[in-house]
This record gives structure tokens, C-alpha cells and sequence, in this order.
């Protein structure tokens, strides 16, 4: 007998996105709730799938639309699908609003999280876990939940105190984005330009991995531009994109493909698949040569 078919947690179908412009109608689906007109294609057929569990890292050199996808996904009004889908839990979200898709349950960290001087980590994370979950959740049972993540997440206890990212860390910042993710449980988590340095992707890495430590199901997608992005997060799936188009998808070692596609003229004006292609051919002629000169020695 054979196992029953699993159910995608999260689904990109064939997805092709326009920017639109600030005035005039339009015919298609927004991604949030522009009114505006298409005026360039950025996205070309994408589609991707996370099951639940699934760690996905997406790799993109600047100017590839990754930043664009993740804008999409949670409903930027700046775009407009034009056709597929975006399926969620089996729903189709497509049309959905941002906070329609943050209250069902999907989360992104932003790569520059904006300051809000006079609002406290606490109070920012009361007010989203209402809107989220539409009850009220008291003060001390709240703050008790966010010391036992900042203990988690190797952050001081007087983080939930401090404004709002006004005057964080890079690591600071992307540690706050991963309190809220851990205390707001969300379903899918996307990180956004998950590349900054060496040390910022350590503590993402970090994170999410003790996150998922009590959110098995949890689906994450990481966007960056940067194999070590890889190397830290140690996905189940890596993917490339080139111009708006994923046109190569596999295990962790299309990652080191990838770098060594960079090394060549560029990504942005080539197809991905043949870079690969060269890189492998220039890994294996390295080779190649390596274990000639040594044979001459």
C-alpha cells in the first residue's frame, strides 16, 4: 500500500510578478492592494514548495528579484501578480493582504528592520501577538515568555526593554527578529537578505535551529546572496535565482556551484543553469591540472 501524498505547507505556482505603477487600473491580481497598472516584469514563472519542517536557502546575486519574491509573498502593493499562485496550507492567498497572511500565520524578517523610538521590544511584541491572535495576552505572562527566548537566543534580559531597534546591532537586530518569530509562532518564516557578515549569518543560523527545536513543523525559506549563507544554515533544499527565475534547484552543493558561477562574469547575464555548468567544467579542469603538475614533480 502506498503512503498518501503529503500535504505542501507552502506553495509558489508558476508565479510571474510586474511592478505597478503609483495611479491607474488594472486587471490582475495584487499582491497587496495597489491599484496601480503593471509597468515591468520582475518575477518569470517561479515555483517553489516547502513541506512542513523544510528549511529552504534561496540564492541570488543583487538585481535577481530575491528581495522582490519575499516583498511578494507577504503582499507588497507594490507589485501585481499576473498569473499563478501562492497557496498556503492548501488556501490560495494570492489575493490576501499583508496582515490577512501575517495573522494566518506567515512571518518575514525584514534585512533593515525600521527603529520606532518610544515603543519598547515588550509593548511592540503585546501589541503583534494581539493582532496575531486576536485575544489579549497579559504583561507578565508575556514578559515572563520573552526572558525565557532572550535566555534562549543569547540576548540580556533588558533587551524587551529597549525601544524598538533604535540604536540595535546588526546582530541585534536580527536577534530581535528572531524573539518575534520564536514568540509569535508563525507557520512559514522568510528571511530576507539573510548575507551581512559572517557572524550576523551565524547568529541566524543559530537561531532559527533552537526556534525549530520546539517548532518542528516550522517552514523557513532564507533569501541571501552568499554560499555561506549555506554553509551556517545547513538547508534541506538550496535554489538560484537568476533574473527573476529559479533555474536551479538541489542539494547544499549547488551552493558551491554557485560561487564559483560568481567568479565569472556575472550571473545577471547568463542562464544560472549554464554558470553551473561552467563552474563544474572549471572545478574539473582545475582538477585536472592540479594532478598534472603533481605528476611532474
Amino acid at each position: 500500500m502506498s503512503e498518501p501524498a503529503r500535504t505542501p505547507l507552502f506553495e509558489i505556482d508558476d508565479l510571474v510578478v510586474s511592478t505597478v505603477s503609483s495611479s491607474g487600473s488594472s486587471s490582475g491580481s495584487s499582491a497587496g492592494s495597489s491599484a496601480g497598472r503593471p509597468v515591468a516584469r520582475v518575477l518569470n514563472g517561479v515555483s517553489l514548495t516547502v513541506y512542513h519542517g523544510e528549511v529552504h536557502a534561496l540564492l541570488g546575486s543583487n538585481g535577481n528579484e530575491t528581495s522582490t519574491l519575499a516583498s511578494v509573498l507577504l503582499g507588497s502593493p507594490h507589485h501585481e501578480v499576473t498569473s499563478g499562485r501562492i497557496l498556503f496550507n492548501g488556501d490560495d492567498i494570492t489575493t490576501w493582504g499583508a496582515d490577512v497572511r501575517a495573522k494566518a500565520g506567515l512571518f518575514l524578517a525584514f534585512p533593515f528592520p525600521p527603529a520606532i523610538a518610544g515603543v519598547n521590544v515588550l509593548n511592540f511584541m503585546h501589541q503583534s501577538i494581539s493582532a496575531r491572535t486576536g485575544t489579549e495576552v497579559g504583561i507578565s505572562e508575556l514578559r515572563h515568555q520573552l526572558l525565557a527566548w532572550v535566555e534562549r537566543l543569547g540576548m540580556n534580559d533588558d533587551f524587551v526593554e529597549r525601544h524598538l531597534n533604535d540604536g540595535f546591532s546588526d546582530h541585534e537586530k536580527k536577534r530581535n527578529e528572531l524573539l518575534q518569530m520564536a514568540v509569535l509562532e508563525p507557520k512559514v518564516a522568510i528571511f530576507d537578505e539573510t548575507n551581512s557578515d559572517l557572524e550576523t549569518l551565524r547568529v541566524v543560523a543559530a537561531g532559527i535551529d533552537e526556534i525549530r527545536t520546539d517548532r518542528a513543523n516550522l517552514g523557513t525559506l532564507a533569501i541571501g546572496d552568499h554560499h555561506r549563507l549555506v554553509e551556517h544554515l545547513n538547508p534541506d533544499f538550496v535554489h538560484v535565482m537568476v533574473d527573476g527565475a529559479i533555474t536551479a534547484s538541489g542539494g547544499v552543493e549547488i551552493a558551491q556551484h554557485f560561487e564559483t558561477a560568481q567568479h565569472f562574469d556575472t550571473a545577471q547575464h547568463f542562464d544560472t543553469a549554464q554558470h553551473l555548468d561552467t563552474a563544474l567544467h572549471f572545478e574539473t579542469h582545475t582538477a585536472l591540472e592540479t594532478s598534472a603538475d603533481r605528476s611532474f614533480q
